[in-house]
């Protein structure tokens, strides 16, 4: 167990993994160099104690610290404990939630393990909005998907916006990349899944058919892409089928985070999702 430690200089050596969390090159360097991340918020603190992500440290005010003292308290990690104003100098903006979390990072799994034994996996194409990539987390998390599968283009899952947009469920849902994009979704199709794209494009079915679609004895893959490109050609033709989501004329697409959430519902609803609860983190 460790005892509280007060800070007040944000220069203090010890709050380095903190420094300036709004400055993107700044933070690119640190994390790929240290291996750490940033876990932002009561929720995303309480979700990095229950993952298999180590804790390096928390930094956080006396009203947090308070508030977060049954899973701070038999940490074993420094807890820092400081100011409002200490922790805005050290981060580099009102820190609002006044409680932030430094953790490192494991290292990123096989797809191949990744997938073993599920029924229903999320792949990720191209998304560089970190808090459309936390959105679709929250939603994997929330529809019992088993496995997010990302493009090597695909936005950092553990930046800070990315983990808070997610509640921290991004720490609990297993993902890893497939770098050999999109020839690798051969491999899914090979291994029994069925890969369905998610396009507003025609010709494409109705998401209601998404338990239909799925193989009796596989798993289904549903895929998404970024807003505006949508899913490239290459990954298109790698798919089994295209879905949709329906909507008034006049309405060219949604918010990629939700539509995925409309075809999760759907697949959950339809008795193609896995276990309500998600399985360990593996990243």
């Amino acid at each position: 167990m460790a005892a509280a430690i007060l800070v007040d200089d944000p220069a203090d050596p010890r709050l380095g993994d903190y420094i300036g969390l709004t400055d993107a090159a700044l933070r690119h360097r640190l994390e790929t160099t240290d291996g750490v991340f940033i876990a932002e918020g009561d929720l995303a603190i309480r979700a990095l104690v229950a993952s298999p992500f180590p804790v390096r440290s928390v930094l956080v005010t006396a009203a947090r610290h308070r508030a977060l003292i049954d899973v701070l308290e038999p940490l074993g990690s420094p807890v820092y404990v400081g100011e409002p104003e200490l922790l805005r100098a050290v981060v580099g903006f009102d820190l609002h939630r006044g409680a932030v979390a430094a953790a490192g990072r494991l290292p990123l799994a096989p797809a191949a393990e990744l997938v073993s034994g599920a029924r229903l996996v999320l792949v990720v194409e191209a998304v560089n909005d970190h808090e459309n990539l936390g959105a679709l987390f929250r939603n994997a998390a929330a529809f019992g998907v088993e496995a997010v599968l990302l493009s090597p283009t695909c936005a950092d899952p553990l930046y800070r916006r990315s983990v808070r947009v997610s509640l921290g469920h991004v720490l609990g849902v297993p993902f890893t990349r497939l770098p050999d994009w999109p020839a690798g979704l051969g491999a899914l199709r090979a291994g029994g899944f069925t890969v369905v794209a998610l396009s507003p494009r025609l010709p494409a079915r109705s998401v209601d058919t998404l338990g239909p679609l799925a193989a009796a004895d596989g798993g289904l893959v549903l895929m998404v892409g970024a807003e505006g490109p949508g899913l490239s050609a290459g990954a298109l033709a790698q798919a089994d089928h295209r879905v949709r989501v329906e909507m008034a004329p006049g309405v060219d697409s949604l918010n990629v985070a939700t539509a995925a959430a409309v075809a999760l519902h759907r697949a959950a609803r339809l008795g193609v999702a896995g276990p309500a609860t998600a399985a360990p983190a593996r990243s």
